[in-house]
């Protein structure tokens, strides 16, 4: 009992995508456009949001954060990869696999809680229009992205303590390419069954909330557009909704497919290709869906770019 807490495994063997060494210089040129993309992307993003006056609203404060979330999101998983492909190197350390998981746990549950703010943004732009700059205030924005980062953080600190009391003493084989906890509680060699029922209660209530927030938010949306007599103004409605609510049901819809498997085999690989989706993909998706063809975030640039010329 003195040893229960006292891990024999010092390191991890991350599988990856895929066993076919083949594919290795493929992949590494693939996840380098991505990495390389999210990032620019996204502080494109965020620095032409701070430098905008045109976009110094509550949805782009927002969206700067989501920006910002991105790149973190995509540093946790690529760069690791990116060296497993390079130099064969799929080991990762005890404290750096636990580290791994609590930085997702953490990006992850901020993301969840900071999709549902966005959505309430929404609601009361749409909702409640003459009272939107009273409801919506700067400070009002700082405290729900400071609380979705603040809950992110203790999600993740209760994942990591409870990661912290299991013990591994082997196998170390990780068949994924990153520390996922569902993962390593099939590698510890301790009881697991507080750890897990914890994992259910934390995941379910964050997932739970955040979603009927979501949820809440677009049928008072709908309901209020329905009651609109003019097409234009449904149109418009409708519009400014769009892309968020195509992101929050991307987000949601592939978390949902991937932690909704089995343990079989088939299900860890069908679970795997849905993880790339939304820790790989999403964030491009993201620059993509609220950048590149955000029509305000073009006119922003394009005005940006007009006041340097004329400058000159």
């Amino acid at each position: 009992m003195a040893d229960r807490n006292v891990s024999t495994v010092t390191e991890f063997i991350l599988l990856g995508l895929t066993d076919n060494s083949e594919l290795n210089i493929f992949l590494f040129s693939l996840l380098l456009l991505i990495y390389v993309s999210t990032v620019l992307g996204n502080f494109w993003v965020i620095t032409l949001i701070v430098a905008s006056d045109q976009l110094h609203s509550p949805k782009y404060f927002f969206l700067r954060h989501l920006a910002f979330l991105d790149v973190c999101y995509s540093s946790v998983f690529i760069p690791k990869m990116l060296v497993s492909y390079v130099a064969g190197q799929k080991a990762i350390s005890y404290h750096g696999c636990l580290l791994q998981y609590a930085l997702v746990s953490m990006l992850l549950t901020t993301e969840c809680f900071l999709l549902a703010a966005m959505a309430y943004d929404r609601y009361v732009a749409i909702c409640c229009p003459l009272h939107y700059r009273a409801l919506m205030t700067p400070m009002c924005c700082i405290y729900l992205v400071t609380a979705s980062f603040l809950l992110g953080c203790a999600n993740s600190l209760t994942h990591l303590s409870s990661l912290l009391s299991l013990s591994f003493c082997g196998p170390n084989v990780v068949n994924h390419y990153f520390c996922d906890i569902l993962l390593l509680f099939q590698l510890s060699c301790s009881d697991t069954h507080y750890s897990e029922i914890l994992f259910i209660v934390l995941s379910g209530a964050t997932s739970v909330t955040t979603f009927l927030t979501v949820i809440g938010s677009y049928l008072g949306i709908l309901l209020n557009v329905l009651k609109m007599h003019s097409a234009r103004g449904r149109y418009k409605a409708l519009s400014t909704c769009a892309s968020h609510l195509t992101v929050v049901t991307l987000f949601y819809g592939t978390v949902i497919f991937t932690y909704l498997g089995t343990s079989s085999s088939y299900s860890q690989n069908r679970a795997k290709i849905f993880s790339v989706f939304y820790t790989l993909l999403l964030p491009v998706l993201n620059l993509l869906i609220y950048g590149i063809r955000n029509r305000e975030a073009k006119e922003a640039m394009k005005r940006m770019i007009q006041r340097k010329i004329l400058a000159q």
